[in-house]
């Protein structure tokens, strides 16, 4: 998402590299870039405001301006300013009560349902016991909608009589009281704000007092989302946001703006379609990203999250022994594509990323890798020392590929015997970025 803005704010960094010193004129030029990449991002003009005149006081300060390191000081200044206009720490969700009602609010088209459902899946890995409410009573097929989704995810779903919103949640809000710990309830929404849809959530929020008033906002929508959030707040008090679509390409004016605007907090952000898509707001690791420093911690914790911890552990005993056969290199390619390789590289610094590192280029490659060994026999997978021409014909033939494209994997799994056996010895090899 934060693409075009890492790559403009990069540029501004590479401006006053390698100046010796930083003076008043070069960081008010870098300052007058950063105020440009910000509105171009669509970030909110009263966020910008601050933000720059908070970063040039503090990068005119003399700490920085006598310092022998001006980048590095600048880029931390920058930084730090980007946590705090995004809240500057972690806010979890306030539950008490049993059940704790906690209202998703929304326009129509921001992903509210969906999000509902992620949310309920997210409570319940966490040890809760959610129940959802579907009180969106006029979108078509709204309610069988979430009903699928908590299919999907093995929690129920309370419907009601299908027609009236006010006496749903009040009914589930009594059917929930000795089973659930949490009522998510999907609210209806329109395709613009109006004082019906305003007036039918405040009685919603009146008979449940929830815990939570959570306001979904599509990160596509750029300002109008900050817009429209000001008005959901003055009418019914919202406690926080959660942004989906954080995996698209809007511009990130949205994540920048609204906290700050509306002093509320992001708790949550949408990072994809799936159901388990839904990650806790972490404003630091969010301006690492923006800045090219990536996000190896929420790298980390998808890793511990969607990877099969036992077979990872069994295929690094292997790697460790020298023992690393094809069908663990199947295994690995496996879980990268679950992970999905676009996701693993967006969290990466930049260092790391080379210019020619083509995404779609990535994964035709992981499926070309996936195909040619799944052509091979459990012997020739096992000691692919025996796979002579006949049989590389055999198999790219069978997987749809080129001789060459198996022998690009053969001298891959080869060079990779050869960095065990330097591990084994002790050896620590050298790997070249």
């Amino acid at each position: 998402m934060f693409e075009s803005l890492q790559e403009k704010l990069s540029r501004v960094f590479k401006s006053i590299s390698g100046k010796g010193r930083l003076t008043e004129r070069n960081i008010s030029d870098a300052v007058r870039q950063v105020k440009l990449s910000l509105l171009e991002a669509d970030v909110n003009y009263k966020v910008v405001k601050h933000f720059i005149n908070s970063v040039k006081e503090k990068a005119l300060g003399e700490e920085v301006l006598k310092s022998f390191t001006p980048e590095q000081h600048f880029i931390k200044i920058i930084r730090d300013e980007l946590v705090k206009v995004m809240g500057n720490r972690v806010e979890d969700l306030k539950l008490s009560g049993r059940p704790a009602p906690v209202v998703l609010v929304g326009l129509q088209g921001s992903g509210k349902t969906t999000t509902a459902a992620k949310l309920a899946g997210y409570l319940k890995k966490g040890g809760k016991k959610p129940v959802l409410v579907a009180a969106d009573v006029y979108r078509p097929a709204a309610i069988d909608q979430l009903v699928k989704l908590g299919d999907q995810i093995g929690v129920e779903v309370y419907v009601g009589d299908r027609r009236n919103p006010e006496k749903i949640v009040a009914e589930a809000m009594n059917k929930a009281k000795d089973e659930f710990d949490v009522m998510i309830v999907d609210t209806a929404g329109r395709l613009h704000i109006d004082e019906e849809m305003m007036q039918e959530l405040l009685r919603i929020k009146e008979i449940l007092q929830p815990d939570e008033t959570l306001l979904v906002v599509d990160a596509m929508m750029g300002q109008d989302a900050v817009n429209s959030a000001k008005v959901f707040d003055d009418t019914l008090d919202l406690t926080g946001f959660v942004v989906t679509k954080l995996d698209g390409d809007a511009r990130g004016g949205v994540i920048l703006s609204i906290s700050y605007v509306l002093g509320k907090p992001v708790k949550f952000v949408g990072v994809g379609e799936k159901l388990d898509a839904l990650e806790k707001f972490y404003p630091d690791r969010i301006a690492s990203r923006i800045l090219g420093m990536g996000d190896v911690l929420s790298l980390i914790e998808k890793m511990e999250k969607e990877l099969d911890r036992e077979k990872m552990e069994k295929t690094a005993k292997k790697f460790l022994k020298a023992e690393f056969t094809l069908e663990d290199f199947l295994e690995q390619v496996k879980q990268i594509k679950k992970m999905g390789i676009d996701k693993i590289v967006e969290m990466l610094p930049s260092q790391l990323k080379t210019p020619d590192m083509d995404l779609a280029t990535s994964e035709k490659e992981l499926k070309k890798i996936e195909a040619v060994i799944n052509s091979m026999t459990s012997e020739e997978r096992r000691k692919p020392w025996i796979i002579d021409y006949s049989r590389k014909k055999r198999i790219s033939k069978g997987s749809g590929t080129t001789v060459q494209d198996v022998n690009k994997l053969l001298k891959s799994y080869d060079e990779m015997k050869k960095m065990m056996k330097r591990f084994k010895k002790g050896k620590m090899p050298f790997i070249k970025f």
